[in-house]
């Protein structure tokens, strides 16, 4: 019930929307930007271009394409929703906008969706967008590009409730004819679309964790979950992702190492379709403006037993990862 074709996007002007409630227009604007970002990835990586800089040593990346993804987010957004407060994971640059990367254009397929009633008188001073423009930087760096996915969430109050996640080369691998890249969204309350949940197979136990991040915390936890397979990506929202359509059953990862521009838009979509993602004590994660960025609770996100993944969660481990 919630795989819909892919987002038809057509550029309609603000004045003409004024009606629609906040949050819709937002994630109406954050799916068409979100499409463009994604369009942006594959163009710097084509271009063989990626002009790779170290942040914080040599698994924290930055590319040409994070750059390039964020400024065409933040400023198309920035500019539609000016009062609204928008968090992304690079730090801004004093170069001149590139006019060619914005974006006006609104999905119409979520303008015409009912928005949630608690949701439907939200003020600009209630949200926060998190952005990550480009996550699995070290993994498109290495080719492995279904890894990659553009993430925009949408915080109200402190709390994850939409979530738009593109997936620029979905299909990649499928051969000449297939089409490239996909777009999802949710909302709490309304569901997710552009996205099939699929249930993981009945007869082993699947766990997905960092590929690039690991240490003894996160061994150890994974080892306690008593897994028969173990899923090594990149990408916070690709490993929400192989929870969703049913590749894994969990996602671990029991260390600070992960942002909050990681797990917005992926806990508001898993949560839309019944999901659940909390710290691996149980907490909700809070996304406020003035919060903390990193995850210092670690992740844990699950669609069914949340609670048994939690208790198998070692002692030792709790200990180290607080929130």
């Amino acid at each position: 019930m919630f795989n819909l074709p892919r987002l038809l996007l057509h550029s309609v002007a603000m004045a003409g929307n004024t009606g629609a409630p906040l949050l819709l227009r937002l994630v109406a604007a954050s799916v068409s930007v979100a499409e463009k970002a994604g369009t942006i990835v594959r163009s710097v990586f084509d271009s063989g271009e990626l002009g790779v800089v170290e942040k914080d040593g040599k698994n924290d990346l930055q590319t040409q394409a994070d750059r390039s993804a964020q400024e065409c987010i933040v400023q198309s957004l920035s500019r539609q929703f000016p009062k609204v407060t928008i968090i992304g994971e690079e730090e801004p640059t004093d170069e001149t906008v590139d006019e060619s990367h914005l974006v006006t254009g609104l999905s119409e397929e979520v303008l015409k969706a009912v928005c949630p009633q608690d949701l439907q008188s939200v003020k600009d001073e209630d949200v926060v967008v998190w952005v990550d423009p480009l996550d699995g930087t070290k993994e498109y760096t290495q080719g492995f590009l279904d890894h990659v996915t553009v993430l925009i969430g949408v915080a109200v109050k402190g709390k994850a409730v939409a979530g738009v996640i593109n997936q620029p080369y979905y299909n990649y691998k499928a051969g000449p004819g297939a089409t490239l890249g996909r777009t999802m969204w949710g909302i709490v309350g309304l569901g997710a679309f552009g996205v099939e949940r699929l249930v993981p197979p009945a007869d082993k136990r699947i766990v997905t964790t960092t590929r690039s991040h690991s240490n003894k915390l996160v061994t150890d936890s994974i080892e306690a979950m008593q897994p028969d397979e173990v899923l090594r990506v990149g990408g916070a929202g690709h490993k929400v992702l192989l929870v969703i359509e049913g590749k894994a059953h969990a996602y671990v990862f029991a260390t600070p190492g992960c942002k909050k521009w990681d797990t917005c838009a992926p806990e508001a979509i898993l949560h839309a379709l019944g999901g659940k993602l909390t710290d691996i004590h149980g907490n909700a994660l809070q996304y406020h403006k003035d919060v903390k960025h990193p995850n210092t609770g670690g992740v844990l996100a699950t669609y069914s037993d949340h609670d048994w993944y939690l208790s198998r969660m070692p002692e030792s481990v709790k200990a180290a990862v607080k929130p």
